[in-house]
């Protein structure tokens, strides 16, 4: 049986490619006509910029009626030295964008052996009508070499996401660039005690967020990461005897007069719940 109304929210992740690849300028257009027309509750945001003046994230805010967070640093590293101009003085990070007033927001360490720097996970709170509804945003290690953090850093996200602290009347929600297939043994943390959205939604098992045929498709990373669904949504209960459909699972992100919005595929779940 269906759960009875009790609360809902489109939740979308996208990794935006920072200010990377060939016309970054023109890409903030189409990634915010693409977010617009999908009218998403709650965006998590990784590969986002910032400099002293603004985000990227709070741009996007302005420009679509929602409420920003942001935190830095996180992967990967900015060019050191700049490669061009444009990338001076300029900072990466994570982003929260939601159509709810953020009550509170942490920027939490996690586990980095390998880095002279310490990436962020954003942990959020959100005012949704149901009550706090808890968001956990991140990105983890790419390189290969370093799979050791990668995996710890997943066991960081699944233990901040099952924290007590986050208990309450919505669901407790992780969205992220986790660098992983979905059967990687990297996401086992998360598929053990949480439920991946895209599955639980009956997304197409063959779904891509990472696609060669992106012309600027990274494809040094191996098949890895390659033509694989590495962007996720996750999410627990956040009480006893809440109930939880995943409505819709889809991607979006396709070229808008030629203009590719990232080299990813944004992920985007419909959620409802009610409590018992």
């Amino acid at each position: 049986m269906e759960p009875v109304l009790g609360g809902r929210a489109r939740i979308m992740t996208w990794n935006i490619w920072w200010r990377f690849g060939p016309k970054w300028q023109e890409r903030q257009s189409v990634l915010v006509e693409t977010m617009r027309a999908v009218d998403p509750d709650v965006v998590a945001l990784q590969e986002v910029w910032g400099t002293d003046e603004t985000t990227q994230a709070h741009e996007f805010a302005a420009s679509l009626g929602l409420h920003a967070g942001f935190a830095e640093p996180s992967y990967p590293a900015v060019p050191d030295p700049p490669q061009v101009a444009d990338h001076e003085g300029v900072t990466l990070g994570l982003g929260v964008l939601s159509r709810w007033p953020i009550t509170s927001m942490q920027q939490v360490a996690t586990p980095a052996r390998h880095r002279s720097w310490v990436p962020l996970a954003l942990q959020a709170t959100l005012a949704h009508p149901a009550g706090p509804l808890p968001i956990v945003v991140g990105c983890l290690e790419y390189e290969a070499a370093y799979n050791d953090d990668r995996m710890a850093q997943a066991q960081a996200l699944a233990e901040l996401a099952t924290d007590p602290i986050m208990d309450g009347p919505c669901p407790v929600i992780v969205a992220a660039d986790l660098n992983a297939a979905p059967g990687s043994a990297v996401l086992r943390p998360l598929r053990d005690m949480l439920t991946d959205a895209w599955v639980a939604g009956y997304g197409d098992p063959a779904a891509v967020t990472l696609p060669s045929s992106h012309p600027s498709a990274p494809l040094e990373a191996g098949p890895e990461l390659v033509d694989q669904r590495i962007d996720h949504i996750f999410f627990r209960p956040g009480q006893q005897g809440m109930r939880i459909l995943v409505e819709s699972a889809s991607l979006a992100g396709a070229p808008v007069n030629g203009v590719y919005p990232s080299d990813h595929q944004a992920v985007i779940c419909d959620l409802r719940w009610a409590a018992a």
